[in-house]
Parts: structure tokens; C-alpha cells; sequence
């Protein structure tokens, strides 16, 4: 069994490798930018004396999206902004980056401590929230594209920001981690060797439990996940890798059966819940072969984020009518969805509240999670584009008490829309 120092050590090392090796294999050409790496200091509540490193390209989309990334244990901020592809993918996106760097003499996020593991309880969590919270105070942010990802150490804390804040984050890419909570502690230790070792194993329903108890009554929408690990990790155990996607499968109200399977490349197998499209709620890469020194596939996160995606439309650039046809305690609900702006949307998720007593029991042409109260509704593989003028149809079908109204609004991409 690994001592807690060894597998610190080991968790960094690794990962130093695997993120400079990933520059030279993925390197995005484009002209010379002055943008630079600049760090920030004064940028709100931070307990753990985290440091944080900003990345604003030369040019920033109309309403940017932004992306967290978190380094491996020994690692930093700038390690990650040089050894990874998602500056330079930002440089052609327009969407801004955030590096937190830990300080503590370890260099590993705390993903352990019960104040990381509770909203706004303490620790580096808050001073990451922090971070995105001076970004949006400075910057259009659109707010329904806000993400993060990291390897290793940082896909754990890609877990624990996803659990704590998810009325923050839209998604999570997380390379070489493990669960949310897997790898708590309570005496005061940054290092789990159980967890580690692929022993700690709970059904669905106890690790979407972790997540839910770490901010209780919230309600609202779980981000998607996306999950990379490599069969032969001898670092943290490939049995994490199957016990994330139940996690996040349960906590999006999804079962583990994969809607989608494929092989994007020799030794990958890719798996996708709750969608067969590229914004599926839940996908999930296992590799073959690989150890904890895995690639990072920054343009296939920045994919899965929508981040590669036109901007979305301005607000009143798009319009939704909504036909109701209910019955005793059932309904129906026909949903057309219509591009009214003057460029095409590659990609697009609609989110709206149904009145109190409605929950959705089935759906077609789209994804929708959760079944009641703030609902989202993701495109599918074949509808993802919606050229302008163009519509898409939609629709669920849906039990209810009483109540057989429509919602008061709706946001295409994170923009409000007309109703027709």
C-alpha cells in the first residue's frame, strides 16, 4: 500500500510527464498573440491561499465561456497553461482560463477535508468559486458556460467543484481522477490509499448521495461529465473510472446502460449516457493500455464543453412555441424551437421550469434532465445544428396534479427566447 508521501509524489510525477508530453502531440497552429498568462492577486474569499493565473485571449467572444483548469499534484497553473492545448484553443474560441495553483507544500488540490466536500465550506473549493467570481465581475460571462477539467489531483478536484457548485459549472472534464468524496478523509490526511487502490466501491445511489449532500435542497440542473482514464492506471485504479460514471449518471437521474458506444480511436472506447450526441449528459473514454500518465485531449474536452460552438444567439434571437395537450393526470408537450438570428447554432441545450407537480416521465428528439423543476433539454446527435431560420421540434411526455401549464420562460444556449 502506498504511504501517503509516495502517492503524492507518484500523482505528480506522472502527470508533469503527461502534461508536457501533450504540447508537442497537440499543438494548435495560429498567429502570434500577445495575450499572456497574467496572475491575479485580491480576488475574493480564499482560505487555502490558493494563487490564481489568468488567460484572456486577444480576442474574447461577444459572451465568453470559462474554463477552470486544474493541475496534478506537484504541479501548477503555469505547468498547466504551457503543457496543455486549452490556451491556445482559447486563442481560436474566444472564451477565457483560469489556472488555480495550490501552495501547500504537497502541491495536491484538497479533495479530502470535509470543508471541500460541503458548498461554500472551506478550503480551495471557495477560493476556485472566488476565481470565476472575479472573471464574471470583469467580463460578459455567459453564465451557462462556465466549465472546468484537470488531471489527476485536478480531475479529483474537477469532481469536488462539480459537487459543490452546481449552479456554477455546466460541465466537468475530469482525466485520471476518482468519485466526489471517494477520496475524503477526516484525520486531517490528503491521501486516500483505498480510494486510490480502486477499493472504494458504492452503488449509484451512494455516490449520487455524496453529491447531493454536499449542498442539500438544491434542485436545479447537474452539469454533464466527462470522465478519461486508462486501463493499466497504477496510480489511482481503473475502478474509479467505472465508479465516476455511476456517480454522474445517478446524480443526472440517468441509469448506467450506455445510450452510445463507439471506438473514436485504436484502444478507446467511448461510452455516452443519457444522449448519443457529443453533448451526451455523461461520456466516458476508456483507454486501453494506458498508465496514470494519460493524454490530455484538450480539443476533444473543449468539444464536449460546446466551447468549439458558434456564438450563441443574442437574446429575442430565438423563439419557442409550446402546444399542451393534457388528459386526467398526464400531458403531453409539443416543443418548437426556432433559430430567428441571422447565424446557425452547432450545438444547443433549452432550459426552462415546469410548473410545480409536473415531472417528466419520457421525451423525444432531445435529453432532458432533471425530470421536474429547472429542466434542461440537450440536442441529440441529429439535431444538433439548427441553420438560421431554422427550427427544431421537440417533446416529452409528462405526469402532473393539477397543474397543466406551460413554463413562464425559456433560454436557448443561455439566452432568453420569444414565445409563441
Amino acid at each position: 500500500m502506498l504511504s501517503k508521501r509516495s502517492g503524492l509524489r507518484l500523482l505528480g510525477a506522472a502527470l508533469a510527464a503527461a502534461g508536457l508530453a501533450v504540447g508537442a502531440a497537440l499543438a494548435v497552429p495560429g498567429p502570434a498573440s500577445a495575450a499572456a498568462l497574467t496572475e491575479v492577486t485580491n480576488f475574493g474569499a480564499n482560505p487555502s491561499n490558493l494563487r490564481m493565473y489568468l488567460y484572456v485571449p486577444d480576442t474574447v467572444a461577444a459572451r465568453p465561456g470559462l474554463l477552470v483548469v486544474n493541475h496534478y499534484c506537484t504541479g501548477s497553473g503555469p505547468a498547466m497553461y504551457s503543457g496543455t492545448q486549452f490556451a491556445s484553443l482559447a486563442d481560436r474560441y474566444g472564451y477565457i482560463v483560469v489556472y488555480p495553483s495550490v501552495t501547500r507544500s504537497s502541491k495536491c488540490f484538497d479533495v479530502s477535508s470535509p470543508q471541500a466536500l460541503r458548498r461554500d465550506g472551506g478550503s480551495d473549493p471557495v477560493g476556485i468559486k472566488s476565481m470565476v467570481d472575479h472573471v464574471r465581475q470583469r467580463y460578459p460571462v455567459d453564465s451557462q458556460r462556465i466549465f472546468t477539467t484537470g488531471t489527476s489531483s485536478g480531475a479529483m478536484m474537477t469532481n469536488v467543484l462539480l459537487g459543490d457548485y452546481p449552479d456554477v459549472f455546466r460541465a466537468g472534464a475530469a482525466f485520471a481522477g476518482v468519485p466526489f468524496g471517494c477520496f475524503a478523509t477526516t484525520n486531517g490526511s490528503e491521501w486516500n490509499s483505498e480510494c486510490a487502490n480502486g477499493q472504494v466501491l458504492k452503488t449509484p445511489q451512494q455516490w449520487g448521495d455524496l453529491v447531493r449532500n454536499a449542498y442539500p435542497g438544491y434542485t436545479g440542473p447537474r452539469p454533464r461529465m466527462q470522465i478519461w482514464h486508462g486501463t493499466n492506471d497504477e496510480t489511482l485504479r481503473y475502478p474509479n473510472f467505472g465508479e465516476q460514471i455511476d456517480q454522474w449518471t445517478n446524480v443526472n437521474g440517468l441509469g448506467q446502460t450506455p445510450a452510445y458506444t463507439d471506438s473514436p480511436q485504436a484502444g478507446y472506447t467511448r461510452t455516452r449516457y443519457g444522449g448519443t450526441g457529443g453533448t451526451a449528459t455523461v461520456e466516458a473514454i476508456s483507454m486501453q493500455g494506458v498508465s496514470h500518465n494519460l493524454p490530455v485531449d484538450a480539443a476533444q474536452a473543449i468539444r464536449f464543453f460546446g466551447l468549439d460552438s458558434t456564438t450563441p444567439p443574442p437574446s429575442g434571437a430565438c423563439r419557442v412555441g409550446y402546444v399542451v395537450n393534457a388528459w386526467n393526470n398526464g400531458l403531453t408537450a409539443a416543443v418548437t424551437i426556432t433559430n430567428t438570428s441571422t447565424t446557425a447554432i452547432d450545438g444547443w441545450n433549452l432550459a426552462f421550469t415546469l410548473p410545480g407537480g409536473q415531472t417528466i416521465t419520457g421525451g423525444w428528439n432531445a435529453t432532458y434532465s432533471p425530470s421536474s423543476g429547472a429542466v434542461t433539454a440537450r440536442n441529440v446527435s441529429y439535431n444538433a445544428s439548427i441553420p438560421s431560420g431554422g427550427s427544431v421540434d421537440i417533446g416529452f411526455q409528462a405526469t402532473h396534479t393539477g397543474n397543466t401549464g406551460r413554463p413562464a420562460s425559456f433560454a436557448l444556449n443561455g439566452s432568453t427566447c420569444t414565445t409563441a
